[in-house]
């Protein structure tokens, strides 16, 4: 008995184009230890790892699912939900706590008008808190993208906000 989910020939009809990982899958899929670079290849080329892409992968790498939901759901790099283009990493850890990231978060928050974990309409921003980003010294400190941003008040982190959205109207 079946989960319902596949047929016996295969996946079932995707909404989004699993093909697009096939050249990462073809170098990986026999090699061991390689389910997280695979996993982070198509998040990249996704946004975030939906459940029919889970499955496809757990069959092309010949792995359990379970497994494969198993390290999604462990490492905090992956999402299964969609995320706006720019994803907001706000640390919540001891030193950025003590140091104000709740008037940070607050900031955020007022800014793009969602909670955590939304997108906000223009599809722009998406803000997650995070238990550390590993760079106490900056605290409070957000990361956006690969760029860490330290040293943060209500008003810098507006100021950030404004001018990624004020860059991305531009081009």
């Amino acid at each position: 008995m079946g989960c319902g989910c596949v047929e016996g020939r295969g996946i079932l009809k995707s909404p989004i184009d699993l093909s697009l990982l096939d050249p990462t899958l073809k170098k990986y899929a026999e090699v061991p230890g390689s389910l997280i670079l695979v996993l982070q290849k198509s998040q990249e080329l996704y946004g975030y790892l939906p459940n029919d892409l889970l499955l496809y992968i757990a069959r092309r790498m010949n792995i359990k699912l379970t497994k494969v939901f198993g390290v999604v759901t462990f490492y905090t790099q992956f999402r299964t939900t969609p995320v706006g283009k720019h994803l907001i990493l706000l640390c919540q850890g001891t030193a950025c706590h003590v140091n104000g990231s709740s008037e940070v978060e607050a900031s955020i928050r007022e800014y793009t008008g969602v909670n955590e974990g939304e997108i906000t309409p223009n599809g722009l921003f998406t803000y997650s808190n995070v238990a550390c980003l590993g760079c106490c010294s900056l605290a409070p400190a957000m990361m956006i993208g690969d760029k860490t941003y330290g040293n943060l008040t209500k008003e810098s982190a507006a100021r950030v906000l404004k001018e990624i959205e004020q860059k991305e109207l531009a081009e």
